[in-house]
Parts: C-alpha cells; structure tokens; sequence
C-alpha cells in the first residue's frame, strides 16, 4: 500500500460523501454504482478478502472507475457511520477526487491483482 498524505482527511472526506448521500456501501450496492456509472472512486478495505479485491479491481478496471485499497473495514465502516464495510464507492466526482487525493493516489490508482 502506498504512504497515504492525509488518512484523517480522506476517512472526514467518506463522513462527508455519507452525510450527503453520496456515498454507496456495501456489496450489491457498490456493484450497482459501478455499472450504472454513478461511481467516481471505489475504496476497498486493506483487510478485504483476496477475492472479493478481485471482484472489484475486474469490474473497475471494466468500466473505467479508479479503485483505492486503504484502511482496514472497521476503520472504513466508522468513518461512515456504519458497521464494518469491506467496500465503499464515492458518488461525486469532487468528493472522490478530494479522497483519492487526501490518501495520495491520484494520479496512480493501483490495481492489485
């Protein structure tokens, strides 16, 4: 994982894309962002299954959606006021940027096979 510039910054960012509802969680919901083109920036939980990483790196990678792996689910599911999420996509493109910006990886978005 890269060195992230700003965590609290991005996870107060997710807070904020939640509180506007503009943030997707969970499996089937996320899936949906991706294919109806809603979803700007997917953040997959670091502890996150070696397949379920899979799962949602292929289906970024085809239909062009960046995806970030950072923090662990509990972590990701507290930043929104949930329990536990292994996934979360950001629906506004400003909000997405200012996260993936926060956590540093903008301009390279990694997929990890």
């Amino acid at each position: 994982m890269k060195m992230m510039r700003d965590p609290a910054r991005a996870l107060n960012a997710l807070g904020m894309a939640a509180r506007a509802g503009k943030l997707a969680s969970g499996d089937e919901t996320v899936l949906r962002a991706i294919r109806s083109g809603k979803a700007k920036l997917v953040v997959v939980a670091a502890d996150a299954s070696d397949k379920a990483k899979k799962k949602y790196g292929d289906k970024c990678r085809a239909y062009g959606v960046k995806r970030v792996e950072a923090f662990d689910r509990r972590t990701l599911g507290a930043a929104i006021g949930k329990a536990e999420r292994v996934v979360v996509a950001v629906l506004d493109a400003g909000l997405a940027a200012l996260v993936a910006d926060r956590l540093g990886e903008l301009s390279e978005v990694e997929d990890i096979e």
